[in-house]
């Protein structure tokens, strides 16, 4: 019951995102609802999962509202956006060498960018979850799903 059954973006305040990065929204989404690990500190009044969580940015600031599978709010978590700007700029600037990469570069090529992906979207990860503790507890798989719909929504932010 320690999981998201239902994910939303509020993503309706940014400009159309290019279908790279459509797609690793919908590869995210797709992947954290199909395995999660999240739940809520033990606490008086906790209310139990699995939860529905709405991800977006009020006030420059990224907003975890939780419920419950009835839709009652179960926690919601706000976290400064600073500490992530700078893994968001590094992780989008190296999807595009990714992208244009994959059009014309060797195979050893690709795999030495997508090695460099791969480790900004561990830091990416790791952060959050720093920045969760206390607040939330997520698996590492889990952190890097949700640090994918961070990025996706600070695309054109």
């Amino acid at each position: 019951m320690s999981r998201i059954s239902h994910i939303e973006l509020d993503d309706s305040n940014l400009p159309p995102p290019t279908p790279e990065v459509e797609q690793e929204r919908k590869v995210a989404m797709f992947d954290l609802l199909e395995d999660n690990s999240f739940d809520l500190p033990a606490k008086d009044g906790k209310v139990d999962g699995p939860y529905k969580l709405a991800l977006s940015i009020r006030e420059r600031r990224l907003v975890f509202d939780i419920r419950n599978e009835a839709g009652d709010p179960a926690s919601e978590i706000h976290l400064a956006l600073g500490p992530f700007r700078q893994v968001v700029k590094d992780y989008f600037q190296i999807c595009a060498s990714y992208f244009d990469a994959v059009k014309t570069a060797s195979p050893s090529q690709i795999e030495t960018i997508d090695m460099a992906r791969r480790g900004i979207h561990n830091e990416g990860a790791n952060i959050l979850q720093e920045r969760l503790d206390g607040k939330c507890e997520v698996d590492h798989d889990t952190a890097r799903r949700l640090f994918t719909l961070i990025c996706v929504l600070h695309f054109g932010g």
